[in-house]
């Protein structure tokens, strides 16, 4: 994987200011196909975000953490069915 793709498959909120994340995260995951997915990088875990993609987009996305540490949570987010 080429080093633009690694950064088109991955978004870094810890850069993002706190009120423009979730937008952002959700443009990003309705651009998705079906099979397509991206990394979520934050400084906590971001379940809140799981919760709020579950209420309103039921059965669409998967989320799988990768990584659940004290300092850096990575999450892969993935269509699994479309709209």
């Amino acid at each position: 994987m080429s080093q633009a793709n690694a950064e088109a498959d991955l978004i870094d909120v810890r850069t993002i200011p706190p009120r423009a994340r979730h937008p952002q995260i959700f443009a990003k995951a309705n651009a998705l196909a079906v099979g397509e997915s991206f990394v979520i990088v934050n400084d906590h875990d971001p379940r809140p975000l799981h919760y709020q993609l579950q209420a309103e987009y039921p059965g669409q996305f998967s989320w799988t953490y990768l990584e659940a540490g004290h300092e850096v949570w990575r999450v892969a987010l993935g269509r699994e069915k479309a709209a």
